[in-house]
């Protein structure tokens, strides 16, 4: 064999074994960044929210949202504002407590007005204010009277009654019938505070209305700096 030959052989074993290497190292770092790669998109991709943590991040309806939970958007807002009305939203019922309406109310002008039996007793004074359907139709009253006492010249007589009591129910007044509110002072020496000079007449708002009543007070007198009426009930009471 020649010397010529011999190198060439050698030559061409040493180019196999480099480009043997060279495709190794490149199949280790194919490898290598596969890896990395799989690694780097595991810790990238979060972890699927559980319902305790959306419970935890959701506010209630109606409260603003805390500094460190912002309100939910989105389906999760909307899911969160449907699980109910807000504690601070009334419902129809709360909103319109009473099903009169304006043409059904009892005015000044289908009703008349009178004081009841005074009523007297352990240093309180008792006066039913007694309103009567004088119209040919049914209406109805619901609330509290505005009150106030007067002399014949218009003048007033202290200040309007204050109201005692709940609001009550709607009472309804076939013609002829009546209901009452119930006005309230003390006797003289019952308090300190002076009595208010004697009154002539009763002025009166019937609740809801705008138009006023009179009727005589007969002489009624506050004293004690107590003058009161509840809402209206059912009945004359004498």
């Amino acid at each position: 064999m020649s010397l010529t030959t011999t190198t060439l052989g050698r030559g061409r074993r040493v180019a196999a074994g480099s480009l043997i290497a060279v495709a190794a190292l490149a199949l280790t770092a194919c490898q290598n960044g596969t890896d990395s790669a799989s690694r780097s998109s595991s810790v990238s991709a979060p972890a699927p929210a559980t319902s305790q943590d959306s419970g935890h991040g959701a506010q209630p309806s109606g409260n603003p949202p805390s500094g460190n939970n912002p309100r939910p958007s989105g389906s999760q807002g909307r899911s969160a504002q449907a699980s109910g009305p807000s504690p601070h939203t009334p419902s129809a019922a709360q909103s319109h407590p009473s099903a009169m309406t304006v043409s059904d109310r009892c005015t000044a002008d289908n009703m008349s007005l009178r004081l009841g039996r005074t009523d007297i007793g352990a240093g309180n004074i008792h006066i039913p204010l007694v309103f009567t359907n004088k119209g040919k139709t049914a209406c109805s009253l619901r609330g509290f009277p505005g009150v106030s006492l007067i002399l014949r010249d218009g003048s007033t007589v202290g200040k309007p009654a204050t109201r005692s009591g709940s609001a009550g129910g709607t009472v309804r007044l076939q013609p002829g019938q009546s209901a009452h509110a119930v006005l309230h002072t003390v006797n003289d020496g019952v308090s300190d505070t002076p009595c208010w000079k004697k009154s002539q007449l009763v002025f009166v708002y019937p609740p809801g209305s705008k138009d006023s009543m009179t009727t005589s007070s007969g002489g009624l007198r506050v004293c004690g700096g107590a003058f009161d009426v509840t809402t209206v009930e059912a009945g004359s009471l004498g």
